[in-house]
């Protein structure tokens, strides 16, 4: 049995069903922001050097790789319902282990566990939204689902704030709130869509499935956190003081909030392919601008905001896309790909970002972004006339 598409209105038994699922996600990611830098603070007062840190906050891409092509087959056995509440216990309950588990290499495969809960509570509440929000209406629904969460994300660390990084409260408050999560789970129990079928094709397959919207998922994973990682450095490069090139990065958050809901109303109106070519093309020629042109500081400051903004609808905009595209288990599988995509992106845009920054101080940065987005842009034309030459 596939699942059929949703309703092309917004019912209420559609409201609710996507309130629920967007509280879910967005309660989990206040619980994951507060984690990162608590883990990370935590195993700084362990005496772990900053490669060590490094490496096991990566452990969280390894778990979405290793993962993520399982969880589609898990929903189909357990239950999507099951398996959200499953994973919010998980989460809950494995970061309160780090407050017991001493030895820092058993950190590793803690970290794994808990990653792994967190990418089921991606995917499956993703394709939630996907699969519930109305076809006409998808590219809204999910603009608003990406500047809730980016509230959530941005709200973690102010819990951190108020509770500080140590002791056991900022434990149990991340906790709590990643175990809060399953609420609107449990409320929302008979509107979760099921997957009763298997997927049409194997894992691999849907990672090139719709290239447009994988490889968004790559490109901006790759472009966002190679720039929150090496922007402020490029910014006292450049001249500016600590606290003004951090600013860039929360120029760029800013405009990430800003910008999903217009687009993700424009993404309704034409092809969703078109709107994430014509993302592709602000992030090239943004950062072609960065590189070869020197812009007095305000301007820069205004670039980045509406590039950060504009990029970061690759990332709702691909989703919604997928929608459109798949049901039932593909669905969910073409979401799981999509987060791997995006974790690869996370693990390969730092490295990459920091080596075109090596080459050529500072400029590089800017320039690895231009020829990202400039590959992007180039494989999205290539398959649009592809789709036109078979038409």
């Amino acid at each position: 049995m596939t699942a059929t598409p949703a309703p092309d209105i917004f019912t209420r038994q559609t409201i609710v069903s996507l309130g629920a699922a967007i509280a879910c996600i967005v309660t989990v990611g206040i619980g994951l922001s507060l984690s990162i830098p608590l883990l990370s603070f935590a195993l700084d007062a362990k005496g772990a050097s900053r490669t060590l840190i490094g490496l096991n906050t990566a452990m969280a891409g390894v778990a979405t790789i290793v993962c993520a092509p399982f969880i589609s087959g898990w929903a189909r056995r357990f239950g999507v319902h099951t398996l959200l509440v499953g994973a919010t216990i998980l989460a809950g309950v494995s970061l309160l282990a780090f407050l017991v588990v001493e030895p820092i290499w058993a950190w590793f495969p803690l970290r794994f566990v808990f990653s792994l809960a967190l990418t089921v509570l991606f995917v499956l509440s993703e394709y939630w939204i996907n699969a519930a929000a109305p076809e006409h209406r998808r590219g809204l629904v999910l603009g608003i689902y990406a500047s809730a969460l980016s509230i959530g994300f941005a709200a973690g660390p102010f819990v951190l704030i108020v509770l500080g990084a140590a002791g056991p409260a900022p434990y149990f408050a991340g906790a709590a709130l990643l175990v809060l999560a399953m609420l609107p789970v449990l409320l929302a129990r008979a509107m979760i869509p099921v997957i009763e079928d298997h997927p049409s094709a194997g894992f691999v397959t849907f990672l090139w499935a719709a290239p447009a919207a994988t490889l968004a998922a790559l490109v901006f994973g790759s472009a966002e956190t190679g720039a929150f990682a090496l922007l402020p450095l490029y910014g006292t490069a450049i001249g500016l003081d600590v606290a003004g090139a951090a600013t860039l990065v929360s120029l760029m958050s800013l405009g990430n909030l800003a910008f999903q809901i217009p687009i993700g109303l424009i993404a309704d109106r034409i092809d969703r392919r078109k709107v994430l070519l014509a993302c592709g093309i602000v992030g090239a020629l943004g950062m072609l601008i960065a590189t070869f042109v020197t812009l007095p500081i305000g301007w820069l400051r205004v670039l980045l905001f509406v590039w950060g903004g504009i990029v970061a609808a690759l990332y709702t905009v691909g989703l919604a896309h997928l929608g459109s595209r798949f049901r039932g288990a593909d669905l969910a599988q073409a979401n799981a790909a999509f987060v791997v995509m995006y974790s690869a992106g996370l693990m390969i845009g730092p490295p990459l970002a920091g080596f075109g920054m090596d080459l050529w101080p500072p400029h590089g940065l800017m320039a690895t972004f231009a020829g990202l987005f400039l590959i992007y842009v180039a494989v999205v034309l290539a398959r649009m006339a592809r789709a036109r030459g078979t038409a």
